[in-house]
C-alpha cells in the first residue's frame, strides 16, 4: 500500500496541476514533513486609486474629450456617492439586449461556456505592484453589470516586464440588476494571488441593466509583503490534469494484450453510429473537448474531427491563448468557418508568425472573423488575412485603435465582404473609400467614433453609388456628415434598416434632412438622433408617417420635441420597443410615467441625476 501511494505521490509531482509546480509541491511537502510554520511580517494595507486607464473594448464617449468616457476611472471619484447620469463616470457603448436584437448582430457562437458572460472590458495601471487584499467599485447609476475582476503579473510601468504574462481571476459571477439605481460601492470577496499587482481587468456584462451602467473610480487595497498561509498545505491535485499522452495511451495495458484477439474495449460507443457520437460531442465546450480527446483513441478520433471545429470561439480563453495554443489547434482547423479571437493575443502573447501559420492553414474556407480589440494585429497581418481568406464575408476590428492606417488598405481584397466593424479604429479617407470600391457587396457597416475620416459626405456619396443593398450603418460620433451627404445617403441606400446618427452635430433639422430621411427609409428599424437639439415634432411626426417598422428610436437631448408628437409616433408605431428621451426638457417623468401606462410594450428611457 505504501509502495502505491508512493508511486501516485510521484505521478502527481511528475505533472503540472493547477494549483503549483513540481517546486512547489516539493517545497510544501518539507515544509509539512518539518512542521515548518510561516512567521508573518506585519505588513501596511496600500489603498490606491488607478493611474491610468490602459484598455478597453468601448465607451460612449469620443475619442476627444472626456465625456462619458473610460479615461474618467483613472484617479479620485468625480461624483460618487451621488447617483445619476453624470458626462464625469465611464460609460460603455451599449447596455440591455436592444443591440443584439438588431439585424446587424452576428449570431452566438457554439461552445461558448456557459461561465462566460463578458461583453466589455476595461483594464487599469496602479502606482504600486501590491498582493490584493479588496477590490472597490465606485458605480453611480444602474450597478450590477461587473462580472469578473482579474489580476495581472505584467507591470505596465516595468522597463523589464515578465517573459511569462500571468492572469488571475480574483472574482467572478453573474450579471445582476439592482433593485435601483442608486450608487452603490462594490466590494466582492477576492482570491489571495501568489504575486504582486498593479494591473486589473473589470469585465463587464450589461444585459440585464434599463440603462447605462456608470462608474466612478476603482480603488485596490494591498500589502507590499507577501502574505503567508500560517501553515504550508499540499497542493490540491485535480485528477482532471494528469492528462496522458498519445503513446502513454497506447502503452497501457501492453504487457496483457492478446495479439490474436484484440479488442477495442469501447463497449457501446463500437455501436454507436459515427454521426451520433459527432452530435453529442458538439455540445461539449473546447476545454471539455481537449480533455475527452485524452481519454481513448476512439474518442481521440472523435474529437479531433474537423467537423467539431467549424466554429471556433477562443474569446473565453483570451488569458491563456499563445502561439503553441494556435499550433496545437491547427491540425482541427482544416473546416473552419466561423473564428472568434476577440481580446486575445495582447502583451506579447500572439505574434505574427503563430497568427499567420493558423491563418494560413486554416483560413480558407473561413466565413467569419471576430479580431475585437486584438493589439497583436499589424499590416502584416492583415496582408495575411486578406491573401488567406478570399471568402471572408464578415470581420470585426472594433478598438483594434492600435492598428496603423496603412493596415486597412488590405480589407479593400476581401471582395466578398458582407459585415464590416470598424468601431474605434483608425482608419482614414483613403483606405474606407477603397473598400467601399471594390467591396459592393456590404450589408452593414460600422464606422462608428472612427475620427480620422476626413469628409463623411464623400463616404456617404460612395455607399449611395457602391453599396445599395447597405442594412445597417453606424456613424455614431462623426464630426462632419452634413444635411447634403445624409441626403445622398438615404436617396442611394433605400434598403437601409439601421441608421446610428448619433452625435452628429453638423446635422440639422431645419435643412429638412430628418423629414428626407424619414420619408426615404419606409423599411427603417432602428434609428438613434441622440444629442441632436435640433429634432423637432415635424421630424417625429414624419417618422410616424413614414417607418411603420420602427423599433428602436433616440432622441436624447432634444428641446423641441413634444408630448402630443411622441403619442402620434407611438400610436402610428406598433412595433416600437425602445424610445429613449432623456434629457429631452418638454418631456418629464409624469409624461413618461402617462406614456408607459399607455404602451406597457415599450421601454421609455428617461435617465436622472441626483
Amino acid at each position: 500500500m505504501l509502495t502505491l501511494l508512493s508511486m501516485f505521490y510521484y505521478i502527481c509531482l511528475r505533472r503540472r496541476s493547477r494549483s503549483g509546480t513540481r517546486g512547489e509541491a516539493l517545497t510544501s511537502r518539507r515544509a509539512v514533513e518539518s512542521g515548518q510554520r510561516a512567521v508573518l511580517p506585519v505588513s501596511v494595507e496600500v489603498d490606491q486609486y488607478a493611474k491610468e486607464v490602459l484598455d478597453f473594448s468601448s465607451h460612449y464617449g469620443s475619442e476627444n474629450s472626456m465625456s462619458y468616457t473610460m479615461w474618467n476611472l483613472a484617479g479620485i471619484p468625480n461624483v460618487y456617492p451621488s447617483s445619476g447620469d453624470f458626462t464625469q463616470t465611464a460609460v460603455f457603448r451599449a447596455y440591455g439586449t436592444w443591440w443584439e436584437q438588431c439585424a446587424s448582430a452576428p449570431p452566438p457562437f457554439r461552445r461558448t461556456p456557459k461561465g462566460f458572460h463578458s461583453q466589455d472590458y476595461i483594464e487599469l495601471g496602479f502606482e504600486e505592484p501590491v498582493y490584493p487584499t479588496a477590490v472597490e467599485v465606485l458605480e453611480t447609476y444602474y450597478p450590477g453589470a461587473i462580472v469578473q475582476i482579474l489580476a495581472c503579473s505584467y507591470n505596465p510601468f516595468s522597463q523589464n516586464p515578465p517573459t511569462d504574462v500571468r492572469w488571475e481571476v480574483l472574482w467572478s459571477g453573474e450579471p445582476t440588476k439592482m433593485l435601483t439605481p442608486q450608487a452603490r460601492q462594490f466590494s466582492p470577496t477576492i482570491k489571495h494571488i501568489n504575486f504582486p499587482t498593479n494591473l486589473l481587468r473589470l469585465e463587464v456584462n450589461s444585459s440585464l441593466l434599463d440603462y447605462y451602467t456608470e462608474l466612478d473610480a476603482v480603488i485596490l487595497r494591498g500589502v507590499k509583503e507577501r502574505p503567508m498561509l500560517a501553515l504550508y498545505k499540499m497542493p490540491v491535485i485535480d485528477i482532471s490534469d494528469l492528462s496522458d499522452s498519445e503513446e502513454e495511451l497506447s502503452d497501457v495495458g501492453g504487457p496483457f494484450r492478446d495479439s490474436k484477439h484484440q479488442r477495442t474495449g469501447n463497449g457501446y460507443f463500437d455501436k454507436l453510429p459515427y454521426e451520433l457520437i459527432q452530435l453529442i460531442l458538439s455540445h461539449l465546450t473546447l476545454p471539455d473537448l481537449s480533455r475527452l480527446a485524452q481519454s481513448c483513441k476512439l474518442l481521440h478520433q472523435h474529437c479531433c474531427d474537423p467537423l467539431q471545429y467549424t466554429q471556433l470561439s477562443l474569446q473565453p480563453y483570451w488569458g491563456r491563448l499563445s502561439d503553441a495554443s494556435l499550433g496545437h489547434l491547427q491540425s482541427r482547423c482544416t473546416l473552419l468557418q466561423r473564428l472568434n479571437l476577440s481580446w486575445t493575443g495582447n502583451r506579447g502573447a500572439l505574434t505574427l508568425t503563430g497568427f499567420s501559420s493558423f491563418m494560413k492553414a486554416c483560413g480558407l474556407s473561413l466565413v467569419c472573423l471576430e479580431l475585437s480589440c486584438c493589439h497583436f494585429l499589424n499590416e502584416a497581418c492583415m496582408e495575411v488575412v486578406s491573401q488567406t481568406c478570399p471568402g471572408l464575408q464578415e470581420l470585426n476590428l472594433s478598438s483594434c485603435d492600435r492598428l496603423n492606417s496603412q493596415a486597412f488598405t488590405h480589407i479593400s481584397k476581401l471582395t466578398r465582404l458582407r459585415r464590416l466593424v470598424l468601431y474605434r479604429t483608425k482608419i482614414e479617407q483613403t483606405a474606407i473609400l477603397s473598400i467601399l470600391t471594390f467591396c459592393i457587396e456590404l450589408r452593414h457597416l460600422n464606422l462608428g467614433s472612427c475620427v480620422r475620416i476626413e469628409d463623411y459626405d464623400v463616404v456617404a456619396s460612395m455607399l449611395a453609388a457602391r453599396c445599395r443593398s447597405l442594412c445597417s450603418l453606424d456613424l455614431w460620433r462623426c464630426r462632419n456628415l452634413t444635411d447634403r451627404g445624409l441626403a445622398e445617403l438615404v436617396s442611394g441606400c433605400r434598403m437601409l434598416e439601421e441608421l446610428d446618427l448619433g452625435w452628429c452635430p453638423t446635422l440639422q433639422s431645419s435643412t429638412g434632412c430628418f423629414q428626407h430621411l424619414a420619408r426615404s427609409l419606409p423599411r427603417l428599424r432602428k434609428l438613434f438622433l441622440t444629442a441632436n437639439r435640433t429634432v423637432c415634432d415635424s421630424d417625429i411626426e414624419e417618422l410616424a408617417a413614414s417607418c411603420l417598422s420602427l423599433q428602436h428610436l433616440d432622441i436624447l437631448g432634444t428641446r423641441l420635441v413634444s408630448a402630443a408628437s411622441l403619442k402620434k409616433l407611438l400610436q402610428s408605431c406598433p412595433q416600437l420597443l425602445l424610445l429613449d428621451v432623456s434629457f429631452c426638457s418638454q418631456i418629464d417623468m409624469r409624461v413618461v410615467q402617462e406614456l408607459s401606462g399607455s404602451f406597457p410594450n415599450v421601454a421609455i428611457k428617461k435617465s436622472f441625476t441626483q
